[in-house]
């Protein structure tokens, strides 16, 4: 925060900005000069992001954006889209056998297999997740499995969380990585 005086011919116009972005000044002697009073509207907390940003900043996805930036995907999904990510937690990733994450970080292309499996074209909320049996991903010739006897799930994947909006797509949430036949 800080704060400004201007000497104007005939008074003092003071000036402060706050650091939620108020200004405030009072008026001085000189009859040219009015009280002016503006503030500038907070940015929304809740304000849409990118499925990355979105990612990033729920802060339990760490390894699928660490995952993401080893493949060079992170731009792809920052772009216009709109997708559906299927986006496996933290947890998801501690389940894969042991090694197994390490080795795939360093084979980009199997990690971009991985990784474009759990993206599927277009916006798909969870209202429409379970009218379909199937789904196409961004992965060549490969679909996903959905099952909605018990919960719904995507291949074996428990979806624990729908419809994190993104101005780019969809996020939900899977508990299990998807790994592609």
């Amino acid at each position: 925060m800080w704060c400004s005086r201007w000497t104007l011919a005939g008074g003092v116009l003071a000036l402060a900005i706050g650091g939620a972005g108020l200004v405030e000044a009072g008026t001085c002697n000189n009859s040219k000069v009015k009280a002016v009073a503006y503030r500038k509207a907070a940015p929304k907390k809740d304000e849409p992001k990118s499925i990355v940003e979105t990612a990033v900043a729920a802060g339990s996805f760490k390894t699928l954006a660490k995952a993401l930036e080893a493949a060079g995907l992170v731009e792809a999904l920052q772009g216009e889209g709109p997708f559906t990510v299927f986006a496996p937690t933290d947890e998801a990733f501690e389940k894969l056998p042991e090694g197994t994450l390490e080795a795939v970080l360093k084979d980009k292309e199997k990690l971009t297999a991985i990784l474009t499996y759990h993206v599927v074209p277009g916006k798909v909320l969870a209202a429409d997740v379970v009218k379909l049996e199937e789904a196409e991903t961004l992965l060549k010739d490969a679909k996903v499995k959905i099952d909605t006897k018990d919960g719904v799930k995507v291949n074996n994947a428990q979806v624990i969380k729908t419809d994190i909006e993104c101005t780019n797509g969809v996020i939900h949430v899977i508990d299990t990585v998807l790994i592609p036949e």
